[in-house]
């Protein structure tokens, strides 16, 4: 979402490669005391006009958390390709999950795509990725690993805003100081928004008066349709499909790591032209497409992807190529 974001299970995604990472030696403790920095953000708390209960309630008893430090230190090491990131994450037994789970939700997710007019099988995808349909949302107090991160200083200013957000997500009732759990890094809930995306994107669909994304199924796939409606999304259109090249291909058009706009984009009919067909056999789809190419591909045959303009939708939830396109891939098999 994000800054999201943050890694996947302690990783960190760098234009589409997963970089895998070690622990580095810790580095000098910052200038001033643990103390001394919760009192300051216990008084801009207080000036921000959020209560004395909740500031009080949310940093009572918190301390540096080394394993957060930990995490957040780790150095990319080596990348793992493009197969062993997709097959990780397209598991048999995620899919099985994830068709369980659209079968379980399947009247919620209509609802939401009546409100958002996000298709239900990205929210599926987004949903299965982040924490596996809500069966994994992070064990860190969020508090105590924003108040650690803000106070070490290497990104204090991002972190310090974040740690505001969760205190007034907290005193707005929407969760309790037990309850707010989450990454390392401070995402939160089924979606693992931050504290400012879920401010700016959570929804109460459920209607009980609190954006409840950790315990409210319809709160975090309200709040996944939501995140994506207002990022973008194209009503009625897919986020792409796979492709055959022909033999000879120019593979120097496909998209960087970080793709062009839709809008320079060729259409999808000169991509026709130049021989490009779809891998199911089916017709090529959309007015304009990206050539996605994952890098780093193992041996064998190279898999190729056309994005449509939703593709950039997803990756505004996370900026990786590899995550948008086994979003993509998960949504269309778990609702198939």
């Amino acid at each position: 979402m994000l800054m999201h974001r943050r890694a996947l299970n302690g990783a960190a995604l760098h234009g589409g490669l997963l970089a895998l990472s070690l622990p580095i030696p810790a580095l000098a403790q910052p200038a001033g005391s643990f103390e001394a920095f919760l009192a300051g953000i216990r008084r801009e708390a207080r000036q921000a006009g959020i209560s004395e209960t909740t500031v009080s309630r949310a940093l009572s008893g918190i301390r540096p958390n080394e394993r957060v430090l930990e995490l957040d230190r780790r150095q990319p090491e080596f990348t793992i390709t493009w197969q062993q990131y997709r097959d990780g994450r397209l598991s048999f037994t995620r899919i099985e999950a994830g068709r369980r789970a659209y079968a379980d939700q399947r009247n919620l997710l209509r609802q939401v795509e009546a409100r958002t007019r996000v298709s239900a099988k990205i929210i599926m995808g987004i949903w299965g990725l982040e924490t596996n349909y809500g069966g994994f949302t992070g064990n860190f107090n969020v508090i105590e690993a924003l108040a650690t991160l803000a106070w070490e200083g290497r990104r204090a200013a991002f972190f310090k805003n974040e740690l505001m957000a969760a205190l007034r997500i907290l005193d707005g009732g929407h969760v309790s100081v037990e309850r707010m759990r989450g990454s390392y890094a401070g995402a939160m809930g089924q979606p693992q928004f931050m504290p400012s995306s879920f401010e700016r994107f959570a929804l109460d669909f459920d209607g009980d008066g609190r954006k409840d994304i950790w315990g409210s199924t319809a709160d975090a796939l309200g709040s996944i349709g939501h995140y994506l409606a207002r990022n973008g999304w194209r009503e009625g259109e897919g986020w792409g499909y796979e492709v055959v090249l022909p033999a000879g291909f120019n593979t120097g058009m496909a998209e960087p790591s970080r793709p062009r706009g839709a809008g320079e984009w060729p259409a999808v009919a000169e991509w026709a032209r130049m021989g490009v067909r779809r891998a199911d056999g089916g017709p090529l789809q959309g007015s304009q497409a990206g050539l996605i190419i994952p890098a780093n591909q193992a041996g064998g045959a190279m898999q190729a992807f056309l994005a449509l303009p939703n593709f950039h939708a997803i990756r505004r939830y996370n900026p990786s190529n590899y995550y948008a396109l086994t979003v993509g891939m998960l949504g269309d098999r778990v609702t198939a």
